[in-house]
């Protein structure tokens, strides 16, 4: 009898998932301090460095979408950031950093810049509770958010702008074609 109560316990504690604690990782920009809450408990404080006026980070909150453990920035001549933790769809992330003498005041990009065997520690921690279990908070900013509506103005802006630029190319040769067809009546 108790061999079965042992074995239909043990069974139970296999089948059924853990219960994953919700993580959620506070950036504070006033004082660049990170606060990383697992389960509702403060589990570590780390000073940051996020971005500099020019690429401010944007406030809000946000769900964290993409990791990758070893990541090369395109855009900035191809800057490690390893331990990356996407959390907005246009490239801000939390990262390891090599310029530890930066921490604790504004530096970067737009990313959330942290000691490197910090972020290895935060990774590790998202990858053990999952994205869906993980909230960024980005608060203390100028004001500056990301506006959803006008990025994607802005996009259906630019690819309207690149349409009308092959529009007038488009035009231009067919122009010049018609200035070489001397038997082309002008109207």
């Amino acid at each position: 009898m108790r061999l079965r109560l042992l074995t239909a316990a043990l069974i139970l504690l296999i089948a059924v998932p853990a219960y994953a604690a919700q993580v959620v990782i506070s950036i504070n920009e006033h004082n660049q301090i990170m606060t990383v809450m697992v389960g509702g408990q403060q589990e570590y404080v780390w000073p940051v460095s996020t971005g500099i006026a020019r690429y401010a980070t944007p406030s809000g909150t946000y769900k964290p979408f993409r990791m990758e453990e070893f990541h090369f920035s395109e855009e900035w001549d191809d800057a490690a950031m390893p331990h990356s933790i996407f959390f907005t769809r246009l490239g801000h992330a939390i990262h390891g950093t090599e310029h530890v003498d930066k921490l604790g005041s504004r530096a970067s990009h737009g990313c959330v810049r942290l000691d490197s065997a910090n972020a290895a520690t935060l990774f590790a921690l998202v990858q053990e509770v999952g994205m869906p279990n993980t909230t960024v908070v980005v608060t203390g900013g100028e004001g500056k958010t990301i506006n959803r509506t006008a990025v994607v103005t802005a996009r259906a802006a630019k690819k309207a702008n690149m349409i009308g630029v092959a529009e007038e190319r488009v035009d231009n040769t067919i122009n010049q074609k018609r200035q070489l067809w001397p038997y082309e009546r002008a109207n």
